[in-house]
């Protein structure tokens, strides 16, 4: 048997560099969360959001979806730190600016088929309507509500964090453990903060509450457009941008 590709593979497997980065992507929100949400703006969005919580924490159907899903979400993440990130990861150092370009290419391409999953099999007559469907029970959501969803929908969104991240490794090389501490962070909570309940929109928080806004109007109708998750290009770029009054032939007058 030709062992020269397992070779190959256990030399360039860093499982400590996973473990880090797992340990950074899990352990730096709740430690912003915790003092962020002590003070001012923050602090009124979590209290709000709390409230909805307490009061959803009383439905069985609620909680018992919840719980599924955090087993379902542990197993995924034990398999993509322990089988993938590994062989994509480096702690090498390059350029300042880089870290910058390969945040935003992570970022943007993601959410490109995000975009893409999110319009035409999550939605549209899409196949998956009905995975999807568990999620749009809730008109009105929550923080707490974005991982009320279907397992296959975890398991489709964390894989698309992940083969994006793979299939640009192959073009742009391993990326610094820095990138994918924060592009990971940054899709996780960008998803979750679309989610929140908010309603102070001074300064500087006006484009949180919009971004929250406009999902929001995308759960209110299952025919709602604002399909992306990391902004709302693709949307504005492919005509399904939905302040509220639908868009396409769902499009309602003013």
């Amino acid at each position: 048997m030709d062992t020269s590709i397992f070779s190959t593979l256990a030399a360039n497997y860093e499982g400590w560099l996973s473990l880090i980065m797992a340990v950074c992507v899990m352990g730096i929100p709740v430690l912003a969360s915790k003092v962020l949400t002590k003070f001012g703006v923050f602090k009124e969005i979590s209290d709000l959001n709390q409230e909805v919580v307490d009061k959803k924490s009383t439905r069985t159907y609620w909680v018992d979806n919840q719980k599924w899903n955090k087993k379902w979400g542990s197993i995924f993440m034990l398999v993509i730190y322990a089988c993938i990130i590994p062989f994509i990861i480096t702690a090498e150092p390059q350029a300042w600016w880089m870290y910058f370009v390969d945040i935003f290419v992570i970022l943007m391409v993601y959410d490109f088929f995000y975009y893409l999953t999110h319009r035409f099999l999550f939605h549209d007559g899409g196949p998956l309507v009905w995975v999807h469907a568990v999620h749009h029970q809730q008109k009105n959501p929550c923080r707490q509500d974005s991982s009320y969803i279907h397992p296959l929908e975890i398991a489709m969104g964390l894989g698309l964090y992940v083969g994006t991240v793979v299939a640009l490794s192959f073009i742009m090389g391993d990326f610094h453990i820095v990138t994918l501490v924060l592009t990971w962070i940054a899709f996780s909570e960008i998803n979750l903060h679309n989610h929140d309940r908010q309603d102070s929109d001074r300064f500087p928080f006006k484009y949180l509450k919009h971004a929250s806004d406009m999902h929001h109007v995308h759960h209110s109708r299952f025919t709602s457009g604002n399909f992306a998750t990391i902004s709302l290009f693709y949307d504005w770029l492919f005509g399904t941008l939905d302040t509220g009054n639908g868009w396409g032939k769902n499009k309602r007058e003013s």
